[in-house]
């Protein structure tokens, strides 16, 4: 993509925009408290009188031990099951009836049923809910009727049992009570009739606690809150805490709302107009991929966003908020100078906020710039445990440091370190999210091109066997290309990988290229110009289904279908014409591949092709390397082959003085050894 066409992509601005859109929506429209105070502390302040009238607000434990008091007033509901009570009653006279006739039994039959009736009265719970469990009385509900009855009143099965067998111990004799007791069973006549009502009580638990006051008094304009030097207890944070959301929520702005909110759009939008010239100046490659764009606005809108909320909420979790994570991110996918630039533009919201927010910003500033220069060292295994052991130590000295600046004392121990600590172990905890990302926006980490570069991997050794030729020649094309990327700010990682892998294909047939060639048997001897050209061209597509064999990404795989873009086998088609051949064949010499699109193919289509001339030279003079690096990318240039890639004239001309310089290192003339002079 060329330069004004990056430029008129519209999808950019439009991303930008809902950026904008999404900053404004999620920033509080709040005042800020201009003190910063904790418990325990002094106030270091002027003596603080109210401005206004406020309510003094209970706190959390006094709102949830006012919730628990009332949900222990609340009286349960329970409803009759007076249809079980019958079946009972029944079964009872039916047992009863038939077995004892006697006037024992009659006796027995009438002291149970008058018991019963007493017990299923008050009723039969099967437990207490816990939640209920202390209150004094229940509310029953029998039919249309509802009836408050006591505790003390209500039974459970062991405990009417228990009433029933005492009755009976007066009226049968000690002799034949435990053999009649057994043979009643009891139980089978005890179950509970009375069931809780939970949607009625859960309801009037609600309403109980559904006006709860959150204040507990008031203080009046002109009063005291704080004296200067004075310690802040319990009860002057609660004030102040109270002063604090009164004034943020009503007082925090007294001018036009309307320049209120032009003011934070003009803010933000200067954020994002440096935002959008830190990527440009750079890496401009990246607005040609919408993907890499709505990354960075991905990381850079959840960066605002938690400030935002946190800010808000309370500011001293932001020192727990890990925002190296971000510059960790973009470091994976990113060269270090997109990322420090952006990281920058992420922090400046920290700025805004009040008394800590340059203390913040510095922590930070310090534990990225640390993130992003170990990063290519810290990326593996316990080394990234390492990494966040450097973030903590740095944060910590610079929160030390700036508070023997500002405030002139020691920081208490565990005030903000704990939060520092939180802070670098998220850094630790966030790495596998890398991968995360890499499938989702289909990247590829810098941490897997690292390990693509490593050439004891089964792909590279497979090469090295099958082709140690086309090996050799791949280790030079990725020299030559790499060192050409550092030199115009092409990606030297992914240029190196895209030269090591470029030639894959050619494992298929390696005797007939002629670097793999050892024994000078030329093995298209004998064939025709077609057949050979198809031999050559074919290490392409082959190369391309290798890469998906050994699951390559696609970004090194563009590099096989675009390192010979579409040029010919010119060779084997002069060949092929001057055997009588039709000219208008030419496309069954030429490669069926795709133009390159990126600094790093081009990079690699040029040093393969000058690497592999190079070879072909009689004399390594400075004239003749010259002369042949000049030829080959002019020969590119005149085919178009670069027609679609985004490179400037003056970028090819330091890729040319790459390309001399390294090969007449590499070709240089060697000292030439004398012959021992042979003493007789």
């Amino acid at each position: 993509m060329k330069q004004n066409n990056i430029f008129n992509n519209y999808k950019i601005y439009v991303a930008f925009a809902l950026l904008l859109i999404a900053m404004i929506l999620v920033n509080p429209n709040i005042g800020k408290f201009p003190y910063e105070y904790s418990g325990g502390r002094p106030w270091t302040y002027e003596t603080l009188i109210t401005e206004f009238d406020f309510p003094i607000l209970k706190s959390q434990d006094e709102i949830w031990a006012e919730k628990e008091q009332r949900a222990a007033e609340v009286i349960p509901y329970y409803t009759a099951d007076n249809e079980l009570v019958k079946s009972k009653f029944q079964s009872f006279i039916e047992n009863r009836a038939t077995s004892d006739s006697s006037e024992l039994g009659k006796t027995i039959n009438d002291n149970i049923i008058a018991t019963l009736e007493e017990i299923y009265s008050n009723g039969v719970v099967s437990k207490f809910e816990d939640e209920y469990k202390n209150s004094q009385v229940i509310m029953v509900q029998n039919g249309k009727q509802t009836r408050e009855v006591s505790i003390g009143n209500v039974y459970d099965a062991n405990r009417a049992i228990g009433v029933i067998k005492s009755e009976l111990s007066l009226v049968i004799p000690a002799n034949k009570y435990d053999s009649i007791i057994n043979s009643i069973n009891l139980n089978q006549y005890i179950v509970p009739n009375l069931i809780l009502d939970k949607k009625t009580t859960d309801l009037l638990h609600t309403e109980a606690i559904k006006y709860i006051s959150p204040t507990k008094g008031i203080i009046y304009e002109g009063q005291t809150v704080v004296n200067k030097g004075e310690t802040i207890t319990d009860d002057i944070k609660q004030i102040l805490d109270s002063y604090k959301s009164e004034y943020e929520n009503t007082y925090g702005y007294s001018g036009s709302y309307t320049l209120l909110k032009i003011g934070q759009i003009l803010i933000f939008l200067v954020i994002l107009v440096v935002l959008f010239y830190s990527i440009v100046f750079s890496d401009l490659t990246i607005l040609e991929d919408m993907r890499k764009i709505f990354f960075i606005l991905l990381l850079f809108f959840l960066s605002f966003l938690f400030t935002a909320l946190l800010n808000k909420h309370n500011p001293d979790y932001l020192f727990a908020l890990p925002y190296t994570v971000f510059a960790l991110y973009m470091m994976a996918f990113f060269n270090s100078k997109v990322v420090f630039s952006v990281y920058i533009v992420m922090l400046l919201p920290l700025l805004i906020i009040p008394d800590k927010g340059l203390m913040l910003f510095l922590m930070n500033l310090t534990a990225g710039t640390i993130t992003i220069n170990t990063f290519k060292y810290f990326y593996r295994g316990w080394l990234q445990f390492l990494n966040s052991v450097f973030i903590y130590i740095s944060m910590s000295i610079v929160y030390i440091a700036y508070t023997f600046i500002t405030e002139g004392v020691f920081p208490l121990l565990g005030e903000y370190h704990i939060s520092i600590f939180l802070s670098a172990l998220l850094v630790f905890a966030a790495y596998p999210f890398v991968f995360l990302f890499e499938k989702l926006f289909g990247f590829v980490s810098t941490s897997k091109l690292r390990d693509l570069t490593d050439t004891s991997n089964k792909l590279l050794q497979e090469l090295s066997r099958k082709a140690p030729g086309t090996f050799q020649h791949s280790l030079q094309v990725a020299n030559l290309s790499e060192a050409a990327a550092r030199k115009i700010g092409a990606n030297p990682l992914l240029t190196r990988v895209g030269a090591l892998y470029h030639d894959i294909g050619k494992m298929k047939n390696p005797q007939f290229f002629i670097e793999n060639q050892s024994s000078g048997v030329n093995l298209h001897e004998g064939k025709s110009p077609e057949e050979s050209a198809k031999i050559i061209l074919d290490h392409v597509p082959f190369g391309v289904e290798t890469a998906k064999k050994y699951f390559l990404p696609t970004i090194v795989s563009d590099f096989i279908l675009t390192h010979h873009g579409k040029s010919q086998t010119l060779y084997f088609y002069n060949k092929f014409c001057n055997e009588g051949g039709d000219p208008s064949l030419i496309d069954n010499f030429t490669y069926d591949g795709e133009y390159p699109t990126t600094k790093e193919q081009v990079l690699v289509m040029m040093a393969d092709a000058v690497e592999a001339a190079s070879r072909s030279l009689k004399d390594y003079t400075s004239e003749s390397i010259s002369e042949l690096v000049e030829n080959i990318i002019s020969t590119r240039l005149n085919d178009k082959q670069l027609s679609k890639a985004n490179i400037s004239i003056k970028e090819i001309n330091l890729v040319k003085a790459s390309f001399k310089k390294d090969l007449k290192q590499v070709y240089h003339n060697r000292i030439s050894y004398p012959d021992r002079i042979k003493i007789a």
